[in-house]
């Protein structure tokens, strides 16, 4: 367990969160009234299942996943497929998704085939006359799942939560597929909180999480990474690739600030950036910042920012591994894959959760990563130039804070969470085989 020797002030402007109900976790019902939270100990984390490290290949395995949505949902289905196939190189994966979602093209580059399936979205509130006909559009999407489960014939359903993933699993359950699910989440949103009921195990990554599931079912590993965003980069030869021309390997004053706003962009983070970045880079000769803005806001954005040596501006960074070797400091919302790659590649890290995120999972994550890793958080009613600026500068002028930040992000990670799930899976797999 790490402990905190003095307390960590996290905005007053954070809400007050209620007891977790599944059915009412809109952020919109979280009271308006501020809060000084105040941290002194953070979760353990060193608690988890043993898993053998030499699980035998199961011949012919077969596995689905759902999920879909966002990169918090994709990303870590991608890093467990990956592993899967590492431990057997001759397993048939199926990826299940939506045709119009941002895993109809993240997953086929990935090197996965993908299948489109009919996805039902849960409106909010819960009694919003949106879901009226939502028994109805959840049965046909799950009958059109039981077909696609029923023709691949898989030997287990991974799910990563989220809208996607429901009908999946749910028709899984029904066919009486062995599932799983990981929550990447310090609370659980209401897809993965029900389908914890019916599945065998649940992957989490925090202790606390536990709470929120069935006790017997949890396994706390952590959450997966990508192999490309662990793969080892030096900060050399990263920042090379995005400043050829200006940064070297001999250059050791640069200090580069990568901005993300999660694989679907962020207004805000992206507002206060371009009332910000000019100003900053020609106060500061050593400053470089690699933005990406997100593929919606990128044209805008474009129009909007000057050219400059020492600044990348992108919709989407492919190379994630890169991106985060060449930093110094990660500007981001706080989804909670982000969050775990931070931590993997130890980067001090400046947080803006989003408002809008269902059961209000990016506050959660925000102020656990306050508290395991020394994050600044940042809300979105504080956000402007100026905080945004404040906050940079004290980091990055601080060199003993980097570093402190830098070692607690390490101490906390768990970079080989999706071997270990990768190994549950063709565990339980085995079993259910070895029953037959």
């Amino acid at each position: 367990m790490a402990f905190i020797s003095s307390p960590i002030s996290i905005s007053p402007k954070l809400p007050i969160f209620p007891k977790y109900s599944p059915l009412f976790p809109s952020p919109l019902s979280f009271p308006t009234k501020s809060r000084k939270l105040r941290i002194f100990c953070c979760l353990a984390l060193d608690h988890q299942q043993n898993c053998s490290a030499n699980v035998e290949p199961s011949a012919d395995l077969r596995v689905v996943f759902a999920s879909g949505g966002t990169g918090g949902h994709i990303y870590p289905a991608v890093a467990i497929a990956d592993e899967i196939k590492i431990i057997n190189p001759n397993a048939q994966i199926l990826f299940l998704g939506t045709a119009h979602g941002m895993e109809s093209t993240a997953v086929p580059s990935a090197g996965y085939d993908f299948d489109s399936i009919p996805a039902v979205r849960l409106a909010r509130p819960i009694f919003s006359p949106q879901n009226i006909l939502l028994p109805y559009r959840l049965i046909k999407s799950m009958v059109q799942c039981y077909r696609r489960l029923r023709d691949f014939d898989p030997d287990i359903v991974v799910g990563t939560g989220g809208y996607v993933s429901f009908p999946v699993c749910l028709a899984a359950a029904l066919k009486g597929l062995k599932l799983v699910i990981q929550e990447q989440n310090s609370v659980p949103g209401i897809a993965n909180w029900v389908l914890s009921w019916f599945a065998d195990q649940v992957f989490v990554a925090f202790n606390s999480s536990i709470d929120y599931f069935p006790k017997h079912k949890c396994i706390v590993s952590g959450n997966p990474v990508r192999l490309s965003v662990r793969r080892y980069v030096s900060k050399a030869a990263a920042r090379l690739h995005f400043f050829p021309s200006y940064v070297n390997s001999g250059n050791l004053e640069a200090k580069v600030v990568l901005v993300l706003g999660g694989s679907l962009g962020a207004n805000a983070i992206n507002i206060a950036m371009l009332n910000l970045y000019y100003q900053m880079l020609l106060e500061h000769k050593n400053l470089f910042i690699i933005w990406q803005t997100g593929v919606e806001a990128f044209d805008e954005m474009e129009s909007l920012v000057k050219n400059h040596p020492h600044l990348v501006l992108s919709p989407f960074l492919h190379n994630m591994d890169l991106a985060y070797a060449a930093a110094d400091l990660v500007v981001s919302r706080a989804g909670a894959m982000t969050c775990t790659e931070i931590l993997a590649t130890g980067k001090p890290s400046i947080l803006i959760p989003s408002p809008n995120v269902a059961e209000g999972h990016q506050f959660k994550n925000a102020i656990l990563m306050a508290d395991l890793a020394g994050s600044r958080v940042i809300t979105e009613d504080e956000l402007d130039s100026t905080t945004l600026r404040i906050a940079i500068e004290e980091i990055l002028d601080d060199p003993s804070l980097m570093a402190d930040m830098c070692e607690r992000a390490l101490k906390v990670a768990k970079p080989h969470a999706s071997a270990e799930i990768a190994h549950h899976i063709i565990s339980l797999v085995k079993m259910s085989r070895a029953k037959k």
